[in-house]
């Protein structure tokens, strides 16, 4: 018993981002020319949400661990509900959870494309890569 609780702890604490609300980026850009892909969530969130997330996260993992790497493409969760990130779902014109691709050249943002089909391909998984994949490849070709 004793066991399973620490298991428990442990995953508790690991996930902590995620139960407390905090932003994560999986990388910092090391150019002023790169690309960043948002999912934005609320402090409410339901199944699909999540899986929108999960799968944005293996998606961009599966594709693209090169630009990662390079600093080439950002990563971030940002919970829009937390103080000091409402500008986001203005910016953007959120209306629900979003993954969303931005592009940056010189440090300042000048594109960015909100990929809503992602709600479409919930059930299934592959197609959802596959947009997420082609969508984030043409803001990658389009910023070299």
């Amino acid at each position: 018993m004793k066991r399973i609780f620490l298991i428990l702890l442990a995953a508790t604490l690991l996930n902590q981002s995620v139960l407390f609300g905090e932003d994560v980026t999986v990388s910092k850009p090391q150019k002023t020319d790169y690309v960043r892909a948002y999912y934005f969530h609320g402090d409410f969130r339901c199944l699909n949400c999540h899986k929108i997330e999960q799968y944005s996260k293996e998606a961009v993992d599966r594709y693209f661990a090169r630009e990662i790497a390079s600093g080439e493409l950002e990563y971030k969760v940002i919970n829009i509900d937390k103080k000091g990130n409402g500008h986001f779902a203005e910016d953007y014109k959120l209306y629900t959870k979003s993954l969303v691709i931005s592009k940056i050249k010189d440090g300042r943002e000048v594109e960015y494309k909100n990929l809503e089909k992602v709600w479409n391909y919930l059930g299934d998984k592959e197609a959802f890569y596959n947009y997420v994949k082609e969508e984030v490849t043409k803001f990658l070709e389009e910023n070299k």
